[in-house]
């Protein structure tokens, strides 16, 4: 591994220039390594900005490939050929119906419930680890994952030609277990909720030698999460919005998307902007919203307990920044029961046609909460961010939806369960009015 290094040291050009604490500042080389010898701080990765400001525009980046790859100065890889299958450059919607409903003028959704290879953000993040990965020298990937992840890691080691093991909470919605052993890996299903499989995988990694995207490789993945930014700038007109909501799992996230305006903002390719950013999480387990509500400066683990699971984390490695950030943005953050979460899915899908998962759920019910609350102003420009496809998580909704209405193939049957349908929507209108 340390030759594979030193050949990219020699070959590199990349403005990534390796990895610094962010707590106290110390620096490392850009090899495996994600926690600091010094204070225990995560690590994340530097660039040299006099180098991009040199060398990237707004042209540059138009005349790349049409996913994110086009923002590869902005990554922490060193070869000509990562990765690509197609992940990125999801449509930013223009939320008209939506926005009527809640008394926006001006909402948009980012939507990577279409983004490839696994409709999920997490396609990202998993493009950029993978290539990492494999400058490294890695041959075996992994991952400790509620879903979302393994699909993708899954998917696109598959596409690589790496080995791939990966572990999930035993628990999880079917499709999305079925989701990644379509792709063939090695899929450990643990007793336990995802912060108990994430201790697992840290194990693991110390004495299998593998490349876990969100472990070794974290700081190097979590910079995938920056493209959403990236995109939403360039989306609006190389401008930035005035509010962003987004879910809050680890919330790393969050953290990256707000990286994402601040580099653009650092290189020129955008103006200055105060931008603020809101988050959203289940009751069910709320550990940064609790924090945030508390005014705390540390967050207290909780036991998930929720039908989001795709952001039940109960120790979440990047909340207190998320707090931060929430803080010095004037945003807020906010949690909705699980009954909110289901409405929320209802709500976005009857508005705009888009299924989004439960985590998309909780956000839209936390941006309903807010509007209600006159936390959003109606005349901001706000992007929400759904990041997953409720085709995963259909049990959510199960039970809470219609059901079709079976006739006879004739004619007057047709009739009849036609006006039956039109009383029933009657009386659904009636009890809302009441």
């Amino acid at each position: 591994m340390t030759q594979a290094i030193d050949r990219l040291k020699q070959a590199s050009t990349a403005a990534f220039t390796g990895l610094k604490c962010k707590e106290c500042g110390t620096e490392y080389e850009a090899t495996a390594k994600h926690v600091c010898d010094e204070c225990f701080g995560p690590l994340e990765v530097k660039y040299d900005y006099d180098v991009l400001r040199q060398t990237v525009s707004r042209e540059t980046i138009e005349a790349g490939p049409h996913s994110i790859w086009r923002y590869k100065p902005f990554l922490p890889v060193a070869t000509d050929t990562p990765i690509d299958v197609g992940t990125g450059m999801t449509p930013l919607v223009e939320a008209h119906r939506l926005a009527r409903r809640l008394g926006l003028k001006k909402l948009y959704i980012k939507n990577d419930a279409v983004n490839m290879p696994t409709l999920s953000f997490k396609d990202r993040v998993v493009s950029v680890a993978l290539t990492r990965a494999r400058e490294l020298g890695f041959s075996t990937v992994s991952c400790a994952s509620t879903g979302n992840l393994a699909n993708s890691t899954a998917a696109i080691a598959a596409h690589a030609g790496l080995d791939c093991c990966v572990f999930i909470p035993a628990d999880l919605e079917a499709g999305k277990i079925l989701g990644t052993l379509i792709y063939n890996p090695t899929l450990m299903a643990v007793k336990g909720n995802y912060d108990q499989v994430n201790r697992l995988c840290s194990e693991v990694a110390n004495t299998q030698g593998w490349g876990f995207v969100n472990i070794n490789l974290r700081p190097y993945y979590s910079e995938g999460s920056k493209t959403l930014g990236f995109e939403v700038a360039e989306q609006l007109g190389w401008q930035l919005p005035d509010h962003v909501v987004a879910p809050l799992a680890s919330g790393s996230l969050f953290t990256k998307i707000y990286k994402g305006f601040q580099e653009f903002v650092e290189t020129g390719l955008v103006e200055a902007k105060d931008v603020r950013f809101s988050g959203a999480q289940a009751e069910g387990c709320s550990p940064i919203a609790t924090a945030y509500k508390e005014g705390r400066d540390f967050i207290a683990p909780v036991k998930p307990n929720t039908i989001a699971k795709s952001i039940a984390i109960g120790n979440p490695a990047d909340g207190i920044y998320a707090v931060d950030i929430a803080n010095k943005t004037n945003g807020t953050i906010e949690s909705v029961t699980d009954a909110e979460i289901i409405d929320g899915m209802k709500l976005l899908a009857e508005t705009e046609g888009i299924f989004t998962e439960t985590a998309g759920g909780t956000t839209i019910a936390t941006l309903k909460k807010l509007v209600e609350a006159g936390k959003i102003n109606p005349d901001e420009v706000t992007v929400v961010y759904i990041t997953g496809n409720g085709l995963k998580t259909q049990e959510a909704v199960q039970g809470y939806i219609g059901e079709p209405l079976t006739i006879e193939p004739k004619l007057d049957s047709f009739e009849r369960a036609l006006e039956r349908s039109h009383t029933l929507n009657r009386l659904e209108w009636q009890q809302v009015l009441v």
